[in-house]
């Protein structure tokens, strides 16, 4: 067995690693949506938030500079908040039942679908402090449970008229700063191990390949292709999640 896992399981982390770093080149997110459910039948929850983190700041370093260039300034104030609060994340999920988080995780999956469903704000709406703020915190508490910080931070986006390409590199920002405190989080208070870097490692040639995929595709969809297709991965991966919940 490699990294501990069976061929079998080897081949679905690959299989899940490539899908869900294609949508994350595509859509901006979606990568620990989508793995994050798949790999916690494989290995513990705690280990697959861990591994999650890990391949999200592997593959943030790619294109960073232009990710950043592009963001929008509320970009910098959710990242810096969900890193503050990312810790909280990573005490609650050491504390949890496996059983409990698996449930927690893909309930998390279901209601970002439910949240992005909500009627999107006025064509001039711009989000307040206390929008802002929350996002971030919960963001943040989520990163460090779940591996899962879009849950807050797509709606936060996708519900204003914003242009794909502006959303796209906020997310990615965020994200990016969410999985580089979510490592060093799992660290500092002794969740992380040797191993999830190791299996990080094997899967992200995995991840690399979608991502580029992603990528090449963004540039040739619509405005309106690209929200579909957003709202469509958030709403099959949590669909996806409560089945393989119920199959465990």
């Amino acid at each position: 067995m490699l990294a501990g896992l069976s061929p079998e399981q080897l081949a679905i982390a690959l299989a899940a690693a490539l899908a869900a770093a294609f949508v994350r080149g595509l859509a901006g997110f979606g990568m620990a949506i989508l793995l994050v459910p798949v790999l916690g039948l494989a290995i513990p929850p705690g280990e697959a938030v861990v591994v999650s983190n890990w391949l999200g700041v592997l593959i943030g370093l790619v294109g960073l500079r232009k990710i950043l260039g592009n963001s929008e300034k509320s970009a910098y104030v959710i990242g810096g908040l969900a890193v503050l609060f990312t810790p909280l994340g990573v005490w609650l999920l050491a504390i949890t039942d496996p059983a409990v988080a698996r449930l927690v995780i893909a309930l998390i999956a279901l209601g970002s679908f439910v949240l992005v469903l909500l009627p999107k704000r006025a064509e001039h709406h711009a989000p307040g402090t206390l929008e802002t703020g929350t996002t971030g915190i919960t963001s943040g508490v989520l990163t460090g449970f779940a591996g899962m910080p879009g849950p807050p931070v797509v709606p936060y986006y996708l519900r204003r008229q914003i242009s794909p390409q502006l959303a796209r590199a906020s997310m990615m920002t965020i994200f990016m700063a969410t999985s580089i405190a979510g490592v060093a989080s799992a660290s500092l208070l002794g969740v992380a191990t040797v191993r999830e870097p190791m299996l990080a490692a094997i899967l992200f040639p995995a991840v690399l390949l979608g991502n580029w995929a992603g990528n090449h595709a963004f540039g040739k969809v619509s405005d309106a292709a690209w929200r579909t297709f957003t709202g469509a991965v958030l709403g099959v991966s949590a669909l996806a999640a409560l089945w393989r919940l119920l199959q465990a």
